[in-house]
């Protein structure tokens, strides 16, 4: 079985500043544990739903704004015994590992020697480690280095698409997934550059078809708004089941999907 673990539903700067919801990212339970974008209090998230940072294996950030890196480097050393012990992956965006134009790399260099391994990816990358492949996804954003991750599981495919602008393209990047998991950071009818909105969102989930779309990452306007409706807008639209992420909601995965 493989579980899903949302620490955080809640993104942009403001849902962010006022921690309207949580903004600790998305854990991933199979083979391997891989956490995607560690924001702001995901270690105290992690606390709170019994997820221990220490057996992590993967970190994986999607670029960088504030709200998808700030914990990560507290994380390296929970993954390492406080430093003592080499061990575990850190997968970045160009500008997470490397720096890009007006970014700085927001991973200190004593951080990343913690690690066993430290890759900047861009589009088509992967990474593979015991069955488990993480390929790196383009995402059309202000940080222009910005990936998503289509994670092959043990029980199939896992897409996480970071914050984005609506592309044609990203339908075809993220075919093949059981469950797609989506920023939707705006409602319906209130579209901003470089983030998706309900109807946007409802497009991609129509084309890409997966077995279940959850939509997380929410601004304030969206939170507003209320996400259960804007997915069950987009359910009915599509007639793929989408489910708006709740902080500490689980979905289990076999034969049959299961949310709690």
């Amino acid at each position: 079985m493989t579980r899903i673990i949302f620490l955080g539903t809640g993104g942009g700067r403001f849902a962010t500043i006022y921690q309207v919801r949580a903004t600790g990212g998305v854990y991933i339970e199979d083979k391997l544990r891989i956490h995607i974008d560690p924001g702001p209090g995901a270690l105290v998230q992690m606390h709170r739903f019994s997820v221990n940072p220490a057996k992590t294996d993967i970190i994986a950030v999607s670029h960088a704004h504030t709200d998808h890196y700030t914990d990560v480097e507290v994380l390296i050393e929970g993954i390492t015994n406080g430093g003592t012990k080499k061990k575990g992956v850190l997968l970045g965006s160009q500008s997470v590992v490397e720096g890009y134009d007006i970014y700085d790399s927001v991973i200190s260099k004593y951080h990343m020697g913690l690690v066993d391994k430290v890759l900047a990816m861009q589009p088509g990358d992967e990474y593979r480690s015991r069955n488990l492949k993480i390929r790196a996804t383009k995402s059309f954003h202000n940080d222009p280095t910005t990936i998503g991750f289509k994670i092959k599981t043990s029980q199939g495919i896992i897409s996480y698409m970071a914050d984005t602008d609506y592309d044609r393209t990203l339908i075809l990047q993220h075919r093949g997934a059981r469950v797609l998991i989506l920023p939707v950071t705006r409602p319906l009818g209130a579209k901003i550059p470089y983030h998706l909105s309900t109807d946007e969102a409802a497009k991609i989930i129509r084309g890409v078809k997966p077995e279940i779309a959850i939509i997380t990452h929410f601004g304030l306007k969206m939170i507003e708004e209320n996400p259960d409706f804007q997915a069950d807008w987009i359910w009915k639209e599509t007639g793929i089941r989408t489910i708006a992420a709740d902080d500490g909601m689980i979905v289990e995965i076999d034969e049959k999907i299961e949310v709690t």
